[in-house]
């Protein structure tokens, strides 16, 4: 690789923050960005998973950084922000990997959309649309006073074909692409062009909160939910948190300095397949 292409993807220097950073996803996007030069600072809700992950990533915590916050309270994002230029004087990056579903919001034989109650919903709403604006305006703050920096929200298949029972999350993931672009135009027009946002809506991953929908626990086969996914995935296989490294290193990096306001699918082929 030539010195100059190599400098493309580089990240010394620059530090990073994802959310979610202590999750299956989070913490193989936050390793990437680590491999890539950054530094990074790992955001759980658990404070012990947190510090564990960073740990983990670097030991003696020489690059990393694991803090708890809240990714819905503001006043926590903002202890965070202060603890991360404390140490290292700047962000740059932001990865929203915070989100999930809600049990209590998806639709079932047994629980049908018209009985949903508004409370759960509002959790899974929150989580996933109003968890990725707070830290965005948090700290997108410290990159609009820098003129400079990369935001990557985290949206789903979800967003770009509503999928069956997932109705509140696939709702506010679809917000999260419609705040993707406008928050793009926002930083462009408003404070830099150099400050670029955009989003990765990965395919089906196997994580902590799915495994057990998409793989039979006592045989190890496809469930028929997980069947129904590969048949419509030509890959044929569930996405590896690996497959996201690339993605993250190159939307966080020079190599997509002309890159705002896209939504980037990383799955498998799945949002391309009409099932004929």
């Amino acid at each position: 690789m030539s010195t100059r292409l190599f400098d493309l993807f580089a990240l010394q220097d620059r530090v990073a923050i994802v959310t979610g950073g202590s999750g299956v996803l989070g913490r193989a996007m936050a390793q990437g960005l680590l491999e890539a030069g950054a530094r990074v600072c790992i955001l759980g809700r658990d404070p012990a998973r947190a510090q564990a992950v960073a740990e983990s990533l670097s030991p003696g915590l020489e690059r990393t950084l694991g803090l708890s916050a809240d990714v819905t309270q503001r006043a926590a994002l903002e202890a965070a922000a202060e603890a991360v230029l404390h140490r290292w004087g700047r962000i740059d990056i932001l990865v929203n990997a915070a989100g999930g579903n809600r049990l209590e919001a998806t639709t079932s034989p047994t629980q049908p959309f018209f009985d949903l109650p508004p409370e759960a919903l509002r959790a899974a709403v929150d989580l996933n649309l109003f968890g990725t604006i707070l830290p965005c305006q948090v700290f997108g703050r410290a990159m609009a006073e820098a003129r400079s920096g990369s935001i990557i929200n985290i949206s789903s298949m979800a967003a770009i074909r509503p999928l069956t029972r997932v109705v509140a999350y696939a709702a506010a993931k679809a917000a999260v692409d419609n705040f993707t672009r406008w928050l793009a135009v926002y930083m462009a027009q408003e404070f830099s062009p150099a400050i670029r946002v955009n989003a990765i809506a990965p395919g089906f991953f196997l994580g902590e909160q799915n495994r057990a929908l998409l793989i039979d626990q006592t045989t190890g086969e496809l469930t028929p939910r997980g069947r129904a996914i590969i048949d419509h995935t030509p890959m044929r296989r569930f996405g590896d948190p690996a497959d996201l490294v690339g993605t993250v290193v190159w939307l966080a990096s020079p190599a997509s300095a002309f890159v705002t306001g896209i939504v980037v699918p990383v799955d498998g082929g799945f949002s391309a397949f009409s099932g004929v």
